[in-house]
């Protein structure tokens, strides 16, 4: 079971359902069953980020004025700094990744509640092509949403294709 989760009481009470039926499927089978929760941090965000992976990409300026005094024979640099608009980029990063840990851990949290065989997955990009992604790496029966309508802007972009059942939340559930 892979459920799309960020944290927002949607997400879960989604997280929660799927917890709800590993564990009722384990006490009723004794077949284990996991749950994946998938965070995506995505692209337009990622967009205003360094990319953290590819770190050619940040403009650094050398912290090495050369004056006279500072001329030798032997040639010292000093360590590279990051232009002010890096630095600022850098930071949102972070600050970005620190908020994945939080929800990732949330997430676990409460699968510790249920005991449950849980996985997570931090994804970069399309929420909806990272998603597809996870389904398909881990031969996902389901995937869960925080959704209560087929007609959200999440459920049209997964399309109609996608390769397992998407389930959302029922109108008469309250978070």
């Amino acid at each position: 079971l892979i459920v799309a989760y960020n944290s927002s009481p949607n997400s879960h009470t989604a997280l929660d359902i799927a917890l709800w039926i590993a564990h009722q499927t384990r006490l009723a089978t004794n077949a284990q069953v996991t749950v994946q929760a998938v965070y995506v941090i995505e692209d337009n965000q990622s967009s205003h980020y360094p990319d953290i992976f590819r770190p050619e990409k940040h403009q650094y300026t050398l912290d090495c004025p050369i004056s006279d005094v500072s001329k030798s024979a032997i040639s010292v640099l000093t360590e590279p700094k990051l232009s002010a608009n890096a630095l600022y980029l850098q930071r949102k990063s972070a600050d970005s990744l620190k908020q994945a840990d939080k929800i990732i851990w949330q997430a676990r949290s409460l699968a510790e509640e249920w005991q449950a065989s849980f996985k997570t997955h931090l994804r970069f990009g399309s929420i909806a092509a990272e998603i597809k992604n996870i389904v398909e790496l881990e031969a996902a029966d389901i995937l869960f949403l925080g959704c209560k309508s087929s007609n959200h802007p999440m459920i049209q972009a997964l399309g109609s294709n996608f390769p397992c059942a998407v389930l959302g939340i029922p109108n008469c559930i309250d978070e």
